[in-house]
């Protein structure tokens, strides 16, 4: 019986997803497929290279207590000012997210990856979604988490590629594609308990599509939780923490392990685990 891992994006909320990884570990759920977009495109290209074990899941976690703000959206004033005026199609360089990604996620290619390891783009000419299974790691992930505007678009084989949570953020349909009939989806949730508004653009910009990419998650869940067995893990909540806000990582992973703890310990998780995220997804109903 197959297993995938599906990483949904989330940018600063993928902290959560360590957390989650290291309850799957523990419990010897280990996958034989991963696939992700975006900020789960860098997780699934992490945990995809490496042993699935314990010890790998809190490397993961080291990796996002450490992050920080400016690593990610490091301010170039010259650069802000271009995508202001409209000579640049984006506000911030990935420069510091391709050294993240080279000098402690992940190397070499796709296809030589020790799990089989999936990244969702999307193609910006197009707006068709693609899935890659090989080509460099490098140019995938960085593509995959293209934000549109935030950053600038990669060349994947000859043509701009951007952040593949525009296309598909949480691809459970790649995993059944694939003829995986157990699925763990591996959701970042959505911060709907902030107790003002974001203050920056960049910030309102994250969260709205975050919003959008949220809603479109929860019917999903319902019209594919047939087709295989799905286990959706059940994000944090409440949430007040900001896709762009790296600070609280730590009690991002805490909760996210806790909780995933509790609903793989249950009799039936693929029901119990999926009502759980599913009410989590829907709290005034």
């Amino acid at each position: 019986m197959p297993t995938a891992f599906v990483l949904a994006g989330g940018a600063s909320l993928g902290a959560i997803e360590a957390g989650m990884v290291e309850a799957l570990y523990e419990r010897e759920i280990t996958p034989d497929y991963l696939v992700g977009a975006s900020a789960g495109a860098l997780n699934a290209a992490f945990l995809g290279g490496r042993e699935p074990t314990v010890a790998t899941a809190h490397e993961l976690q080291t990796i996002w207590r450490g992050l920080r703000r400016e690593q990610v959206f490091p301010r170039h004033l010259r650069i802000l000012i271009g995508g202001a005026i409209g000579r640049r199609n984006h506000f911030f360089p990935n420069d510091g997210l391709a050294a993240l990604i080279s000098e402690k996620l992940a190397h070499g290619r796709l296809e030589e990856m020790p799990i089989a390891t999936g990244v969702v783009v999307c193609d910006l000419l197009s707006g068709e979604e693609h899935l890659l299974e090989s080509g460099p790691v490098l140019d995938a992930t960085l593509a995959s988490s293209a934000i549109p505007g935030v950053f600038p678009p990669v060349s994947i084989n000859g043509r701009p590629a951007v952040d593949g949570g525009v296309a598909n953020n949480t691809p459970i349909t790649h995993a059944i594609a694939r003829g995986c009939d157990r699925i763990y989806v591996l959701p970042t949730g959505v911060s709907l308990e902030l107790s003002a508004p974001p203050k920056a653009a960049i910030a309102m910009f994250v969260q709205a599509a975050a919003m959008l990419l949220h809603q479109r998650l929860r019917f999903e869940i319902e019209a594919l939780r047939d087709q295989a067995e799905l286990i959706v893990l059940p994000p944090p909540w409440p949430l007040d923490v900001l896709p762009t806000d790296f600070t609280r990582a730590d009690e991002l992973i805490t909760r996210a392990r806790d909780d995933a703890r509790k609903a793989l310990a249950s009799a039936h998780p693929d029901e119990a685990s999926t009502d759980e995220a599913l009410r989590r997804m829907t709290p005034d109903d």
